[in-house]
């Protein structure tokens, strides 16, 4: 029998704690009010059978385990994670969660592991990894960064990389020379962003986080400042999405002075640049936000090899968008919409063009023009459909709340709901 504390379902909140969500996190991301969480953890209501699919994904458990934990009787052995970083609904993958946990625990031992060796010249290599085979790897990394970015749905690369991943950390359990060690954890530092990348797509932070931080662990064993800082850069953006801009600030400005030590041929701390601009703009920052715009433009001096394709992708063709998202943040609907406008008129991703269609939604809501509103909310709703992406839902999401307060409209109304139950549908788990 389920444990109750005056009626309470403990074993709910015990699990919602466990993948990292407060009661007003996870009202967000399921686009409904706090005060409905705290009904269905207090037992007084349960989730509406069209919300409890994303309840599960949310939580990490399958649709027969939420329905055990809602109602009276828990399978044995169903247990909340330990772990706060939770990696979600893996089961459904070729790695289950626990084995992809245990990848990600041992890949930080490994990538540690060479820093109590105070000789670097003691990795001598035993069966070496010729550079051939290393070339190999890299080639690899460099197809499924392609994938990705050519996925309409972004987890259908996950597989592969886990994949790989599961190669670069049983090689980097081998002893090697400095040199193929150095080359191996930079592989592992890229691919470890790109696995963060699939999560942060599918609005799985906590996942993604870890993924960063070892990449951020294995670019400092390599000594690559720029992957250091794009490591960190993707981090804070995390933190950014989730409009918790004051946490973004000192890892932003460690990336920076990463990026600073690295090559200056390489887009790097134009990047991080690009992200403290929308940093600045959540924070309110007029003149810091444009000064960092200002800066992140000069990346469009920079030659064709300033990008690597795979964790280096930023060469300024997102700056109208990046504009328009701060100027929105900033309250200015009218710089907001001139740069998302210049911004849907080129050839963008459907993430990206469906994160644009939001902002320029909100637009609508800060002029108080409901058809704008409504026509650009409908049509990035339907890019969500297509894609599954967490970062356009998310937005959505954030819309939703602005519209609360507008729905005395009956437009509006209807597109709050529309929304509400849009979200609510379950995406292609990993």
């Amino acid at each position: 029998m389920e444990k109750t504390v005056a009626g309470k379902r403990t074993r709910l909140s015990e699990w919602r704690r466990a993948a990292g969500y407060s009661q007003e996190r996870l009202a967000e991301h399921l686009g409904v009010d706090r005060s409905t969480v705290a009904r269905w953890e207090s037992g007084g209501t349960v989730p509406v059978p069209f919300a409890r699919p994303r309840l599960a994904a949310a939580l990490g458990v399958s649709s027969s385990e939420l329905n055990a934990v809602l109602g009276d009787s828990v399978p044995s052995g169903l247990q909340p994670a330990a772990d706060s970083l939770a990696l979600g609904r893996l089961a459904e993958t070729d790695l289950p969660r626990r084995d992809l946990l245990r990848l990600l625990s041992l890949a930080g031992t490994v990538i540690a592991g060479a820093e109590l060796v105070s000789d670097r010249g003691e990795f001598v290599a035993t069966g070496p990894l010729d550079a051939s085979s290393v070339a190999e790897l890299a080639i690899f990394n460099q197809q499924l960064w392609q994938i990705f970015a050519m996925a309409t749905a972004k987890q259908a690369v996950y597989p592969l990389v886990t994949q790989q991943l599961v190669q670069l950390v049983d090689r980097l359990k081998r002893t090697h020379r400095a040199a193929t060690r150095q080359a191996l954890c930079e592989l592992t530092c890229d691919l470890f962003q790109l696995a963060g990348e699939v999560f942060f797509d599918n609005d799985q932070y906590n996942s993604a986080a870890h993924c960063y931080t070892l990449a951020a662990q294995a670019a400092r064993e390599a000594g690559s400042h720029d992957m250091w800082a794009c490591a960190l850069t993707r981090h804070a953006f995390i933190s950014v999405y989730e409009q918790q801009f004051a946490d973004t600030v000192p890892m932003l400005a460690s990336a920076a002075d990463l990026a600073a030590k690295g090559d200056c041929a390489l887009s790097t701390r134009y990047w991080v640049s690009a992200v403290q601009s929308e940093a600045a703009a959540g924070l309110g920052d007029l003149t810091a936000c444009e000064r960092a715009l200002e800066q992140a433009e000069q990346v469009r001096g920079l030659g064709r090899d300033s990008q690597t394709g795979g964790w280096l992708r930023f060469d300024g063709s997102r700056l109208p968008e990046q504009r328009g998202t701060c100027y929105t943040l900033l309250g200015k609907p009218d710089l907001a919409e001139r740069s998302l406008q210049q911004a849907l008129s080129t050839s963008v991703s459907l993430r990206r063009r469906g994160s644009v269609l939001v902002d320029l939604a909100t637009v609508g809501v800060m002029r108080r023009d409901v058809e704008q509103t409504v026509t650009y909310a409908t049509a990035a709703m339907d890019l969500t459909e297509q894609s599954g992406s967490g970062v356009i839902a998310r937005k959505l999401s954030g819309l939703n709340q602005q519209l609360a307060s507008h729905r005395h409209d009956p437009q509006l109304l209807r597109l709050t709901e529309d929304i509400s139950a849009r979200l609510s549908v379950e995406r292609s788990p990993l």
